[in-house]
């Protein structure tokens, strides 16, 4: 375990310094990409707020704060919000010579923006005045995903189509019709949106009673229907319902009562809402035993991205889509472990941490090298071999696992 903690250590430190870029073009602030020679000049969405997350823990471990670092955090954070349209609508990648919404009308950069802001603003003392000309923005780009993206009948949060959600072929929304899947992942990440924007305003002293109302009334919605009890636990919901017809005769006895259809399907993205915080204590204890079940998710290198026992899985190399039909990410296995630390489960953090150390460790002593993804039974590294990002949250893992300050991410 300490070689590959050393191997770990050793091409984390020789390797984020390289992430950072210059300003160029329609990016005006210095910025993050995720891997310092794979990436070129790609600002990405949730990629620059995780990444940071596990540089800054890099820089923590190695004792050094690099203040043109600084400058590039926040300036992941500015270029967006630069580039932001007049209705809040915001692009998911910003590259020097031009910025890419992907469809018009389809998704946006992912509720993780009001988050990095203010992850940024917690290790920054809590100084938050570098966000108050910036606010109203936030405000419109939340404003957006109420507008266009929330489910009147169930206060869920939908994806518009199945371009680049993130976890990129998830069955519960790729190739589904536009606007019918309600993402637990995408409403996890929405619920902590709402949160982060509840902490900025405070720190301004602004009005934030709108914005806990609005994710307290998520977190019920999330718990209502996404939530299923049979099963024990958090899955996506179907939305591709008909409308009730008052003139069907033969629907007029009974018209449905349901808003939404749940989606059993065993995607690792359910978990999110222990890493959120929105499942019960109860919950959590019958998640954990999922988690935990070799037959479905739990491998040996970490949480597979597609239970083994769905129809869908198939762990191949793929890219666009990248494969999350069941092959080992880094963030899945990241985000699981937050989430089993926020429901007091530390043994199952600590053989999760191993897992991930060993995974990784031994790609670079093999290759020099992490890889996007992993196959899940073997621990072979499947694509993208030079890919960082999230990857670099190991180093997060490991401060825990050696009892030291770790850097855990608003």
């Amino acid at each position: 375990m300490q070689q590959y903690i050393d191997a770990i250590r050793g091409y984390s430190a020789k390797n984020y310094g390289k992430m950072v870029r210059e300003p160029k073009g329609y990016l005006k602030y210095p910025f993050i990409v995720p891997g310092s020679e794979s990436y070129g000049h790609c600002l990405w969405d949730w990629d620059s707020w995780l990444t940071d997350i596990a540089v800054r823990q890099i820089m923590l471990d190695n004792g050094v704060e690099d203040e043109y670092f600084t400058r590039s955090e926040k300036g992941c954070v500015l270029n967006f919000l630069e580039l932001m349209e007049e209705d809040g609508r915001t692009m998911i990648v910003a590259l020097p010579d031009r910025v890419e919404l992907f469809d018009e009308g389809g998704n946006i950069h992912k509720p993780c923006l009001v988050q990095h802001a203010a992850f940024i603003t917690q290790v920054h003392g809590e100084d938050a005045q570098w966000l108050r000309p910036y606010i109203e923005k936030f405000d419109r780009f939340l404003g957006y995903y109420m507008q266009h993206c929330r489910h009147e009948a169930t206060g869920l949060y939908f994806w518009l189509n199945d371009t680049a959600i993130g976890v990129d072929n998830d069955p519960c929304t790729f190739y589904r019709p536009f606007g019918s899947s309600a993402s637990i992942y995408l409403n996890c990440l929405m619920y902590k949106e709402l949160l982060a924007m509840v902490y900025l305003c405070n720190l301004l002293h602004l009005p934030a009673a709108k914005y806990q109302g609005e994710a307290d009334a998520l977190k019920k919605a999330i718990q209502t229907h996404l939530w299923d009890e049979r099963d024990g636990f958090y899955y996506s919901a179907d939305l591709n319902l008909l409308p009730v017809d008052p003139d069907q005769i033969l629907h007029s006895g009974a018209p449905r009562h349901w808003h939404c259809l749940i989606q059993r399907i065993d995607v690792w993205s359910g978990f999110m809402a222990m890493w959120a915080g929105i499942a019960t204590k109860e919950q959590a204890a019958r998640m954990v035993a999922r988690m935990e079940d070799p037959n479905t998710f739990r491998s040996s290198y970490g949480i597979r991205s597609l239970s083994k026992m769905e129809a869908m899985y198939n762990p191949i190399k793929s890219g666009n889509p990248s494969c999350w039909l069941g092959p080992i990410w880094g963030i899945g296995n990241w985000m699981c472990f937050v989430g089993l630390l926020n429901y007091g489960y530390e043994a199952e953090a600590k053989k999760l941490c191993e897992d991930t150390i060993g995974l990784f460790g031994r790609d670079i002593l093999a290759c020099g090298e992490m890889h996007e993804y992993y196959h899940p039974d073997t621990g072979e590294g499947q694509n993208n071999q030079g890919f960082q990002s999230w990857n670099f949250l190991v180093n997060n893992m490991i401060a825990w696992y050696e009892g030291k300050n770790f850097v855990q991410g608003f």
